[in-house]
């Protein structure tokens, strides 16, 4: 649990992030294996814009791909479904001093995850709960 000093790089986030999937409960695990996970300072200027978001900082997550329970047998040749972990974003709410980094990084992952299942916000905030 990391309070204090210097800002972790994208591959400790990243770290955590894993220890986070690995935490989830059955079936969730399994099923997101394919799920590409990248972590970048922000969201490029095209993801902000297509979003309608003007300050990089509002955008600490994003899921890109076709939920699993909106794909068809029809689908091929699509890119793999990626979940970006915004770092700069969740370092900032991170310094506000609410949570531990663990904890965002866990909030923010397995919200981004939950619509991978395509999972309202009720299930999600419960699969949160199990994976903690």
């Amino acid at each position: 649990m990391r309070r204090f000093g210097q800002p972790p790089s994208a591959e400790e986030m990243e770290a955590i992030a894993r220890q986070v999937l690995e935490r989830l409960p059955h079936p969730f695990a399994s099923a997101v294996g394919d799920v590409v996970l990248q972590i970048e300072d922000f969201a490029d200027e095209a993801v902000l814009r297509e979003m309608g978001i003007d300050d990089p900082f509002d955008l600490s997550g994003l899921y890109e791909g076709v939920p699993l329970t909106e794909r068809s047998v029809e689908q091929s040749g699509t890119l793999p479904e990626r979940v970006f972990l915004y770092r700069r974003p969740i370092l900032d709410e991170w310094a506000d001093g609410e949570n531990t980094l663990e904890h965002l990084v866990a909030h923010v992952l397995i919200h981004e995850i939950g619509h991978h299942f395509g999972l309202s916000d009720e299930d999600i905030h419960r699969l949160e709960e199990s994976a903690g």
